[in-house]
């Protein structure tokens, strides 16, 4: 009894082709409806965190740190779902597609929304003429073509079953088509997190802001290569190495979450950027090394 897999304990006895008990499919289920209302919540605190910031208290705002905070659980939330529908065998199409919406609300207009709120929308006319107004109407464009661009990547991955990626890596590995909706969402979770959730008032830092969230736009929809992780399984024993490893993290996260989760979020969208650069230079380094040497005389 005790040696049994969760899988096999969730069997209905009285399925004649052992299919999970009715009740293990509401296990995953249980974990996007977290997932919609963290999304909720956090689009929620982003609206208080701008009436708090109206008032002229443009300093820390809670509003906007409870906003970062919980689209990053709500990460969390979402990388588990899957693997729990995984482990218990209650994968299904409605649990797919449920997911992807809950993934268009807490990973698309949540961040969309909090990214306008927290890094545009208090920024004071640098100087005289339309700036300010341009600069906002860029911010509304920014910021909904990241979600526009998280919703197709979320359609690409649901009917996809094995997309072409531009830098195919390791056949024994498996890799995201693009920055995956969550990371990009995590990204911008993590910098508001950092920046101790002061709102943006430098058109300067706006801008790179802006370009920033664009960027992250951009990645979602190409196709790059992004390790999807999906090979490490919560069921199997972990070496004593992976164990510290994995204690390390959490004490690092738990004491320094502001530095720790914003450089995780840099280096594993950055990691995308790097193994795609670095493809090319050495394409291009193979290229020229192929080519034949002309002598003189």
């Amino acid at each position: 009894m005790g040696s049994r897999s969760l899988r096999e304990r969730l069997i209905d006895p009285n399925s004649p082709d052992r299919s999970p008990r009715r009740a293990a499919y509401a296990l995953p289920t249980l974990f996007t409806a977290g997932n919609v209302f963290l999304g909720f919540y956090a689009i929620l605190e982003t609206f208080q965190g701008v009436m708090t910031a109206v008032t002229g208290s443009l300093g820390p705002n809670a509003h906007f740190e409870r906003a970062a905070l919980a689209i990053g659980a709500a990460v969390f939330a979402d990388g588990l779902d899957g693997r729990i529908a995984r482990m218990t065998n209650t994968t299904s199409e409605f649990g797919k597609e449920i997911d992807s919406l809950a993934d268009v609300i807490t990973f698309g207009i949540a961040p969309a929304v909090l990214a306008y709120a927290w890094g545009v929308q208090f920024v004071p006319p640098p100087f005289e003429g339309q700036f300010l107004e341009h600069l906002r109407r860029a911010g509304y464009f920014v910021s909904f073509l990241y979600l526009l661009c998280g919703a197709a990547r979320l359609a690409r991955f649901n009917v996809q079953k094995n997309p072409v990626l531009k830098n195919p890596g390791r056949p024994d590995r498996k890799y995201f088509a693009g920055l995956a909706i969550p990371a990009g969402a995590a990204m911008i979770a993590a910098i508001i997190y950092a920046m101790d959730s002061v709102p943006v008032t430098n058109w300067i830092i706006s801008v790179l802001w802006l370009g920033m969230v664009g960027l992250l736009a951009f990645l979602m929809v190409s196709t790059w290569r992004y390790p999807s992780f999906k090979e490490l399984h919560l069921g199997r024993p972990r070496s004593p190495l992976t164990l510290i490893a994995i204690g390390s993290l959490i004490y690092l996260v738990w004491n320094y979450s502001q530095p720790v989760l914003l450089a995780l979020t840099i280096t594993y969208v950055g990691s995308g950027i790097a193994i795609r650069v670095g493809g090319i230079v050495r394409r291009r380094m193979k290229s020229g090394s192929a080519q034949p040497e002309h002598q003189v005389g």
